[in-house]
């Protein structure tokens, strides 16, 4: 009897923290979602606010990157509010910018402070045919398909954003298709603040645009054999050649001087389950 209780006692425990991490990989995909939600329509105001302020923070997009809370205001409120809604909190009449989120993976690591997670975005946007005269962007209609791989982090007891890299990896002109896509449809940042007001921190080798196809590095191993993916494997070399000619893959390094933030810098690893077995699922 003894032993039985000990044994439930265990059970409780582990089911007490899996179901921890249950509810955090949750809250982590609400945060992901709200922030996409809050996109759409142009609140940037409050895309921001779901930021950490942690000095580390930092947006990677377009081969360039935002640090920290002012970088990060510098890209949603500087760059995107002024070009797309003329510096105004919310949507502008005739504006479409609706991303849609899915695939998501997220992981959480042993503490409950760290998280990881991939996602995919599928964007439609464009302008209304009535308001070409006076919208900068005049009359025009796209597609974009990209790709997050995300840290975030628990901050005064809730989920932020941390680490945010966002891939796009194709834009499509609605008419012609993708396969039309000009290279380079979006222009890469040149400057870097203060020389460009609104530009980023930091501007790295790291580019990569439709027709490009590199795979954007898994923050997790494979769940059978444990191994990590090929660095060969994550490049796209042309037709027939030899991967080892084709562009560098990708990379999810983390900046000079910078480590993982919480209490362990364990990642998700091999045979990892979302609940433990069961005293009654065992076979004896």
């Amino acid at each position: 009897m003894e032993a039985e209780f000990a044994e439930l006692k265990k059970q409780v425990q582990a089911l007490q923290k899996e179901i921890s991490r249950v509810s955090d990989e949750a809250e982590v995909r609400k945060t992901h979602h709200k922030y996409g939600y809050y996109l759409d329509k142009c609140m940037y105001n409050e895309v921001v606010d779901l930021f950490s302020n942690h000095p580390d923070a930092y947006v990677e997009f377009l081969g360039s990157r935002y640090r920290g809370k002012e970088g990060i205001k510098r890209l949603y409120q500087g760059r995107f509010q002024n070009t797309f809604v003329k510096g105004r909190n919310g949507p502008v009449h005739g504006f479409l910018l609706d991303h849609i989120m899915m695939q998501d993976i997220v992981d959480v690591d042993p503490t409950g402070t760290h998280a990881w997670c991939r996602m995919r975005a599928l964007m439609q946007a464009g302008t209304h045919q009535s308001i070409e005269e006076y919208h900068p962007m005049g009359h025009r209609q796209w597609w974009e398909g990209g790709l997050y791989e995300n840290e975030y982090i628990k901050e005064d007891g809730s989920w932020k954003l941390f680490r945010y890299r966002y891939f796009p990896f194709w834009h499509a002109e609605f008419e012609r298709g993708w396969s039309h896509t000009k290279k380079n449809y979006v222009p890469w940042p040149t400057k870097t603040f203060p020389e460009d007001p609104l530009g980023p921190d930091e501007i790295f080798e790291q580019k990569m645009l439709w027709p490009d196809t590199r795979v954007v590095p898994f923050h997790y191993p494979h769940p059978v054999t444990g191994a990590r993916a090929n660095g060969e494997d994550l490049r796209a070399p042309k037709y027939g050649t030899d991967p080892k000619e084709a562009d560098p893959e990708l990379s999810l390094e983390l900046p000079e001087g910078q480590t993982r933030a919480g209490a362990t810098e364990e990642e998700p690893k091999k045979g990892d389950k979302v609940l433990p077995e069961l005293v009654q699922n065992k076979v004896e």
